[in-house]
């Protein structure tokens, strides 16, 4: 897959890092200098530019891009200002960050619906579920093993634990799954909640909006949700 990632400072540069170590092809942006000679070895790409700046913006291959992800997120004006012009130009699928409540408010005002917390969230994890198709969580065990929690793929939707042959085809294991169901508050309004369903079982069907939470060797986790 193919990213931009704009801001190479504590979250965006280890994350360009890990997508390029994972095979990807990431342009990385910062308007320091220094930090673009200092990444250049170990991203695929590098440029110093102002991001919020329209006419240099276009010259990016935007329409060959996957995701953008505005990484930098302390000058808050900035990031309101970059993530809107990357919007404007309606890239594939936008991420940006937010440092406090009132910018994820402003955020959410333009558009935004994907948002990144790295002071909650690490690099690592999101490398993860931005290589993993359909991924809605992830929990690394080790450097080569995880559990996910991802959405179901529609050729297994109303399909069995058993008809879909996770250990025979993915060698990967499927734990338990999450249902998603609307209830109404005390006060009469209604709220969205998730429902873990215990240990599963190879009768178990899995429906459209059900979560699957399986555990496998990353590799394998990949092939599964790549597929």
């Amino acid at each position: 897959m193919k990213y931009i990632i704009v801001g190479l400072g504590n979250f965006g540069a280890p994350l360009a890092e890990k997508l390029t170590a994972q095979g990807n092809e990431v342009i990385g942006i910062d308007n320091n200098m220094a930090k673009v000679d200092l990444y250049k070895e170990r991203i695929s790409h590098t440029i110093c530019m102002d991001a919020t700046d329209e006419s240099t913006v276009s010259g990016l291959p935007l329409n060959d891009t996957d995701i953008v992800i505005i990484a930098f997120g302390q000058d808050q004006g900035a990031n309101v200002m970059t993530t809107a012009l990357f919007k404007n130009f309606q890239v594939k699928r936008l991420i940006s960050r937010a440092i406090n409540p009132l910018h994820e408010k402003v955020l959410n005002a333009i558009g935004i619906e994907e948002i990144v917390h790295p002071e909650e969230e690490s690099a690592e994890r999101w490398a993860k579920k931005l290589c993993l198709t359909n991924v809605v969580d992830s929990f690394e065990l080790s450097n080569d093993f995880s559990i996910i929690e991802v959405s179901i793929p529609k050729k297994y939707i109303g399909k069995s634990i058993r008809e879909m042959q996770l250990r025979r085809k993915y060698n990967i294991l499927a734990l338990t799954t999450i249902k998603k169901t609307t209830v109404k508050t005390i006060v009469g309004k209604t709220k969205n909640e998730e429902k873990v369903q215990g240990v599963i079982s190879p009768n178990t069907v899995l429906y459209e909006n059900d979560i699957l939470v399986i555990y496998g060797a990353n590799r394998d986790l990949r092939n599964f949700t790549n597929q």
